[in-house]
C-alpha cells in the first residue's frame, strides 16, 4: 500500500532529477535521492539532526579516504 507524501528536495539541489528529497510522515522523516525513489530510508527527526550535526563537524570525513 502506497501512502501519499509531499516530498522537498533539497534547496541544494538544482533542477535536474539526481536530489536529496525529504518528507514526513507520522513523526519520522523520510529520505530518498529522486533517481531512486522507492529506496526510501526512514528516522526519527532527532537522529537525523544527529546526523546533521556530525556531518557539519567532520565526523564522518576519514569515511571518504
Amino acid at each position: 500500500m502506497r501512502v501519499h507524501v509531499e516530498w522537498r528536495k533539497s534547496s541544494f539541489s538544482e533542477q535536474g532529477d539526481n536530489c536529496v528529497e525529504l518528507a514526513v510522515h507520522k513523526g519520522e522523516i523520510l529520505v530518498r535521492e529522486s533517481d531512486i525513489p522507492d529506496v526510501i530510508v526512514r528516522t526519527t527527526p532527532e537522529k537525523l539532526r544527529a546526523f546533521l550535526a556530525g556531518a557539519k563537524a567532520g565526523e564522518f570525513d576519514s569515511l571518504l579516504t
